[in-house]
């Protein structure tokens, strides 16, 4: 159902009326009236397609209809072992293409089963548990500690209640609820204190909420719905369809027009469609997909290593094709745990306090040249310890695991007492709880009075507004300086007091907190991640430009921002509000200028994301909550936190970090490059080898000669004799200076000019040695087609295995790459080569290839010859490849400086 206005914007008797509801709730006939015309309380499911449509979504590729056009050439003139081996090379295709793309897409199917819970509602007067999808606009659910909202709820009543809506708004701070309220209509999600929304968590208190909506119409079913639209392609799978259409099209044009230059000679027409498919076969790199997934997939063993894991093969390249990390901040640069880590004292002495989340080791650092004696000792004791006191929340180690249970502020000043030696379990042995006054939003504090033996004692802590008033005897000027220094720097700072008991001996009211003593602040944040700031700088070092996308107040974002990049100015912050409020070249230029983009709802991630995209951008987007999970859809790569994330993150994501580690993205990232160093390495050989085939067979046309090799040589040559060369390939090291080197520009084809510089230099020359043997054989020295053949496919064979080690590196001299870095390489020449030995004294096999063994002296000047090509790699890197490498090292990627 989708409300004529928004729900928060009403008050209670309104949205009542407009819901036509009533305090008691609905009747069982009502309700089950509005299930069958409004439908289940259930999110949007996303279908995979079927094995047989992604099998044929392989064949939609112009080299595999090449491939198939010369297999049918092959059977119509006879050559049937011709067109079997293409055939074959088809369907290893297929095969591959159809096992990368059968990934399980079930975005929607987690966000349902987010919300697999049994609510309590009020129908016909009596509470009553119930399915979520039974769920109706105009149901009444009851809301207790530790519920979560079954569907978008207008509160009608709300008692000291706080919700955790990280998930939806990236706040890690729970927010308090208030019914009698309303508010704006362009009141962001998490200011909306008087909504509680689908998949949130009640942390403490309890509430009651009026339905208003359900399933697809919840803010949640938005995200849900946006998560159907297909994500952004990644960059290697844009890059090589480019290619492949490329070369296919070359292909068709040179195969024309070579095959009607040599009808004119007047070469019978099964001649003509004979050279078509040898020329087809030889220009068209047959072992590429499967040296590309053997990469990608030696990448991703790699990258699980490094606390990587990868759900879709082409993300490890996309990942290292990145510009720009758009990055969420709680949970992925901070660790999503309000910890308390400044304690200001009444006179201004300053500490830090070590230790991140619910880790209860820690200790107390003086900050300033403040001195540590005993008795400021003591002084920081008393206030842990009165802020433990009055404290409803629990935490248990088990087997060294903590865990926690209650109110964030509550548990990290459990963690901080913990730290302090004022542990709770050492205090509720030796007070007793006599009264106390729990924290209510209105009233700003909590207060408790405990008892030893006779004596007893007021703890109080709150908002320092609220507790410095109920304080005397302290020098107001120090504390309002401590209290500035501590917000403008993004910390929640609690105010912590101590007082005597009353003496009537009563419990503990309001008006006994007078006259205490102040006792300190104390600041508490989402720290950031010890190792963020390296990494961060790590990225910009690589020339990755890194922005912080998050839910969280401007302030805080710019706080934490500034810890990782003091040249974060605040002119660099974009709040979500600001960002509605923009359109055209305005709200381009203001995303493009802003470095934070804080207080930003789901919706206008994406927005960022696919702004950032069209600037020319490959955008990495890193999240952990569903609030995130549009945005890794649309990016070029999504990173979803694996041990802190939500299941719908993970399910949008193409990677996932395991340990939640900031710097595990840059491993990542440096892991995709090479990966993509390796793929260029794998073009490198198979393209040198296809214009080393084609050339051969220009020049024997040009000089009427019969064909070098036949159309089943260059398939055994392409995938068997040169297909271990360029798998090994895939297990190259990292080149040296692989995250010093500017970010590859978005559009930039892997057939760069650099590639058809390495390719046509190392291929003219090859077929001219090749062809001038071949011409030596057959017209000089009068050997049949089948011996000249057999010799000029040995010397090829030869020249793949010496052209591998020139394709270690594109810029390193071979003799400068370490053999032992990959001995798989070293085993693989020699098997190609043994491999093609064998393939000569097999009856079967050298009668299919018409090959057979030769003379020494001829594996004496084949050998030579192919040596040769290692002198021109070298002489090319020396004096292009290498100096131009040196025009691409990255510079230090700085923030945006202003907006």
């Amino acid at each position: 159902m989708k409300p004529l206005r928004p729900w928060h914007t009403l008050n209670v008797h309104d949205a009542f009326a407009e819901l036509n509801a009533k305090s008691e709730g609905l009747s069982e006939a009502e309700a089950s009236r509005r299930l069958e015309a409004d439908g289940p309380n259930k999110l949007p499911e996303t279908g995979r397609p079927s094995r047989l449509l992604i099998i044929i979504r392989q064949f939609n590729n112009p080299l595999t209809f090449i491939l198939f056009a010369a297999a049918a050439a092959a059977f119509i003139l006879g050559e049937n072992a011709d067109g079997v081996f293409i055939c074959a090379v088809v369907a290893i295709n297929v095969f591959i293409g159809a096992l990368q793309e059968w990934r399980a897409e079930a975005s929607a199917a987690s966000l349902k089963k987010t919300l697999r819970i049994k609510p309590t509602v009020i129908r016909d007067g009596v509470r009553r548990v119930i399915d979520i999808e039974e769920i109706v606009s105009g149901d009444i659910v009851c809301l207790e500690s530790g519920a979560v909202a079954p569907a978008d709820l207008r509160l009608v009543s709300a008692q000291d209640l706080r919700m955790d809506e990280s998930l939806l708004t990236g706040e890690s701070k729970p927010a308090s609820k208030q019914s009698d309220t309303t508010l704006e209509e362009a009141t962001t999600l998490g200011d909306r204190r008087n909504m509680a929304l689908a998949g949130t968590m009640v942390v403490a208190g309890r509430g009651v909420g009026l339905v208003c909506a359900v399933g697809e119409a919840t803010e949640i079913g938005a995200i849900a719905k946006m998560l159907g639209a297909r994500g952004a392609r990644p960059p290697l799978l844009i890059r090589m369809e480019a290619f492949s259409a490329r070369i296919g099209l070359f292909i068709v044009g040179l195969t024309a027009l070579l095959g009607l230059a040599f009808f004119l000679q007047g070469a019978a027409f099964s001649d003509v469609l004979l050279l078509s498919v040898a020329l087809a076969v030889s220009a068209i790199p047959e072992g590429l997909p499967a040296a590309i997934t053997v990469t990608l997939a030696i990448a991703s063993s790699r990258m699980g290593k490094r606390n990587v894991i990868v759900r879709r093969l082409p993300a490890v390249e996309a990942l290292g094709s990145c510009t720009l990390i758009a990055t969420d901040k709680t949970g992925t640069l901070t660790v999503n745990r309000l910890t308390a880590k400044k304690i200001i004292l009444p006179d201004g002495a300053e500490f830090d306090i070590t230790g991140e989340g619910l880790e209860l080791s820690g200790e107390l650092q003086p900050a300033g040249g403040v001195e540590c004696d005993d008795l400021t000792k003591d002084r920081v004791f008393l206030l842990s310890r009165a802020a433990a006191l009055t404290n409803e929340a629990a935490i248990h180690e088990t087997d060294g695991v903590v865990e926690a249970q209650g109110d964030s502020v509550d548990i990290a000043f459990l963690v901080l007492a913990e730290k302090l030696g004022a542990r709770k379990k050492d205090l509720q042995s030796t007070f007793r709880r006599h009264s106390a006054l729990p924290y209510e939003p209105q009233h700003g504090y909590s207060a408790s009075l405990d008892i030893e033996t006779e004596n007893g004692f007021i703890s109080a802590k709150g908002a320092p507004e609220i507790v410095l008033n109920m304080c005397a005897h302290f020098d107001r000027k120090t504390a309002e300086d401590a209290l500035h220094r501590l917000a403008s720097a993004g910390y929640r700072v609690i105010a912590v007091a101590q007082g005597s008991a009353p003496s009537d001996g009563g419990a503990l009211e309001a008006q006994h907190l007078g006259d205490l003593d102040f006792l300190g602040f104390v600041g508490l944040i989402d720290p950031l991640r010890r190792e963020a700031p390296e990494a961060v700088a790590c990225a910009r070092a690589a020339g990755i430009d890194v922005r912080m996308v998050t839910g969280d107040h401007p302030e805080t974002a710019l706080a934490i921002a500034r810890q990782l990049d003091p040249s974060w100015a605040p002119e660099t912050v974009l709040t979500g509000a600001e960002l509605s409020s923009l359109t055209g070249d305005a709200l381009r230029d203001r995303i493009n200028g802003a470095a934070i983009f804080a207080r930003v709802e789901p919706a206008q991630k994406n927005l960022i994301v696919r702004e950032l995209q069209a600037q020319g951008h490959f955008v990495a987007v890193t999240g952990d909550g569903v609030n995130d999970a549009p945005a890794l859809k649309a990016a070029n790569v999504g990173v979803a936190m694996g041990a802190g994330g939500t299941d719908v993150a993970r399910a949008a994501a193409d990677l996932i970090i395991t340990d939640d580690n900031f710097a595990s993205i840059v491993a990542g990232v440096e892991e995709g490059r090479a990966a993509y160093d390796n793929i260029r390495k794998i073009v490198w050989l198979l393209l040198a080898t296809a214009v080393t085939e084609v050339l051969i067979f220009i020049l024997a046309l040009t000089f009427s000669m019969p064909i070098p090799l036949t159309a089943v040589q260059i398939l055994w040559m392409n995938l068997v004799t040169e297909g271990v060369q360029d798998v090994a390939l895939a297990f190259e090291g990292k080149e040296p200076d692989l995250m010093k080197r500017k970010p590859r520009r978005p559009k930039e084809p892997i057939f760069d000019r650099q590639m058809i510089e390495q390719c046509l230099v190392i291929g003219l020359y090859v077929s001219i040695i090749s062809f001038g043997l071949y011409y030596y054989l057959y017209e000089i020295l009068g050997f049949d087609i089948e011996t000249a053949r057999n010799i000029t496919l040995l010397f090829l064979v030869s020249f793949h295995n010496f052209h591998a080690f020139n394709c270690r590196s594109e810029t390193r001299s071979a003799f400068r790459v370490p053999l032992r870095a990959n001995p798989i390489l070293i085993f693989g020449v020699a098997g190609a080569q043994l491999l093609h030995i064998l393939a000569m004294y097999t009856p079967v096999i050298s009668d299919v290839l018409e090959i057979e063994p030769v003379a020494l002296w001829e594996w004496a000047v084949v050998f030579a010859l192919g040596g040769t090509v290692v002198v021109v790699g070298e002489l090319y890197k020396f004096f292009i490849a290498r100096p131009r490498a040196q025009r691409h090292f990255a510079g230090p990627m700085k923030a945006p400086a202003h907006a």
